[in-house]
């Protein structure tokens, strides 16, 4: 990693914090800006609930920070606006939860999402490197974390957790600028934008009721109808979580589902002696849940997706040729192989003998792959 220190050009900590109270303020203060990339982040809190509870939102444009109640933002038809203008960088440094914020408390879909953390693993600065301590490698500042697990939703906010909140954005304009040049230099310019869009898509993808159940791993034993009936139970319990707003353990636990899907209990009674399931799941639950397994134990479930097994012992063996040839491709422009090959995506290859499975035959990856593609469909063809 080139730790070339930009220091010197580091805004420095304004001395006073500035807030924005109204919507229309932060309006003029959104249109100032021009179109430059908009420094994002969001604290928010989230113990006893499904949906995260936002508690502040940061902003930056150049030079210009400012902290924003939940309701201000919300209310400001300039700041939607931004989120889902393509054409604004937003920069956002690991994203995955504030995209979920986004999505459940403003119902949007933002747009022109910058990842840093992902534009970091493609510079060179190793896979899933914290926001302070990158800060501190490219800034030589220490940044101060007491503040993190704080309460972002009480007010006012305690003048450590006002710090904290800005330092969480004013680098990132600057580490924008690092990351860019660092791409360009290898010529993986557009691989951020693209992979930022993908995560963002593939996040968005797995927040579907429809599909929860494919990430209850522990249900490939199940028999193809099992798995019918386990897709609506997950289904059911992913509504009533949201509904409740309650987190999806509180209402019934992913090992419980599996268990009930594989006993196919007909009555209450049955459903009771299936291990684990507490008397309240039952008194509160158990018509509605022995109506679903009736009614899916009856359904054509011959076209549904199954979650996928682990690998066979002849499959670790192709997957560990298959891995050695994609660290190869990794080391050789110097990218985390973790960010090039996620585990998930190389057992579909494995699993279905076909690259595309793993979306490996597209974009920044098919380049990268491209030393050693002819060896990848030796392995597959094999």
């Amino acid at each position: 990693m080139d730790n070339t220190n930009p220091a010197a050009v580091v805004p420095a900590a304004p001395e006073t914090v500035s807030w924005i109270r109204e919507p229309e303020d932060l309006d003029r203060w959104i249109a100032e800006g021009k179109g430059e990339p908009l420094a994002l982040d969001t604290e928010f809190e989230r113990v006893n609930t499904f949906y995260p509870i936002p508690g502040l939102v940061q902003l930056g444009l150049g030079d210009r920070f400012c902290l924003v109640d939940p309701e201000v933002a919300e209310a400001s038809a300039g700041f939607r606006r931004i989120l889902t203008d393509p054409n604004v960088p937003k920069l956002l440094y690991a994203m995955s939860e504030d995209l979920e914020l986004f999505r459940h408390w403003l119902q949007l879909e933002p747009e022109g999402l910058v990842d840093l953390q992902i534009g970091a693993a493609l510079a060179g600065a190793g896979f899933s490197v914290g926001y302070a301590r990158l800060v501190e490698t490219l800034f030589g500042e220490t940044l101060d974390k007491s503040a993190t697990r704080s309460d972002w939703v009480s007010r006012p906010l305690t003048e450590a957790q006002e710090r904290y909140a800005l330092d969480d954005i004013r680098f990132l304009a600057l580490m924008y600028q690092w990351v860019m040049e660092r791409l360009r230099e290898r010529g993986l310019e557009q691989a951020l934008a693209e992979e930022s869009t993908r995560f963002s898509k593939e996040l968005a993808a797995q927040d579907d009721p429809e599909n929860h159940y494919l990430k209850l791993r522990g249900g490939w034993t199940l028999r193809r109808q099992q798995q019918g009936v386990l897709r609506d139970l997950v289904r059911w319990r992913e509504q009533e979580s949201r509904r409740r707003d309650r987190p999806r353990g509180r209402v019934v636990a992913d090992a419980l589902l599996i268990a009930i899907a594989q006993k196919l209990p007909g009555s209450a009674r049955e459903l009771s002696s299936v291990q684990g399931v507490p008397p309240a799941v039952v008194r509160r639950y158990g018509d509605t849940i022995i109506d679903m397994i009736a009614d899916a134990v009856s359904a054509d479930n011959s076209a549904i997706e199954t979650i996928a097994p682990p690998l066979s012992r002849e499959q670790q063996m192709f997957y560990k040729q298959l891995k050695r040839l994609m660290v190869q491709a990794a080391e050789a422009r110097d990218i985390p192989v973790e960010l090039l090959a996620p585990r998930r995506r190389l057992e579909a290859v494995v699993q279905q003998r076909d690259l595309s499975a793993g979306l490996f035959d597209e974009g920044w990856r098919q380049e990268t792959l491209a030393p050693v593609r002819e060896q990848i469909e030796e392995l597959l063809t094999t």
